[in-house]
């Protein structure tokens, strides 16, 4: 499994989320996003439905009637068993990590100053866990870069 860590220095989650979810679909994958703050969820859902003039990024928020037709699936937690619409990616857009739902292929780790301590310390336990790639990724200029 990898595990990337996205510092969010400059641009808010509901700014660098919509990028990561286009790659993930992209990819043929599909998304979970764990947000726990209702209000911060539902910006995260307009965000991404609303993420280019040209483009939306279809998603819903979890508990509704088409859970498991979401290519992007929203909800407070990463919950029990495979999530309802299939995705093998987790974004955990509070910056709060929790164990990934079994057969889960990637977790992207988005945090900002508010969250940096918890995401040094997930590091620091990732670190020596059999088959868990970890990579950092910072933002510079607008763009993702490969941290050291």
């Amino acid at each position: 499994m990898q595990v990337m860590f996205y510092r969010l220095s400059e641009s808010p989650v509901a700014a660098a989320l919509p990028l990561l979810a286009s790659k993930t679909l992209e990819r043929g994958s599909r998304l979970l996003v764990v947000e726990a703050d209702p209000t911060r969820a539902q910006a995260l859902s307009d965000a991404l439905w609303g993420w280019r003039e040209e483009a939306f990024l279809a998603n819903g928020l979890s508990g509704g009637d088409h859970d498991t037709r979401q290519p992007i699936l929203i909800r407070p937690d990463v919950g029990e068993g495979e999530p309802a619409n299939g995705a093998s990616f987790v974004a955990y857009a509070d910056g709060v990590w929790r164990e990934p739902p079994p057969g889960t292929e990637r977790v992207m780790l988005l945090f900002d100053e508010a969250t940096i301590g918890g995401a040094r310390d997930t590091w620091r336990l990732l670190a020596d866990r059999d088959g868990v790639e970890r990579q950092f990724w910072k933002q510079q200029n607008g763009r993702w870069v490969q941290g050291p």
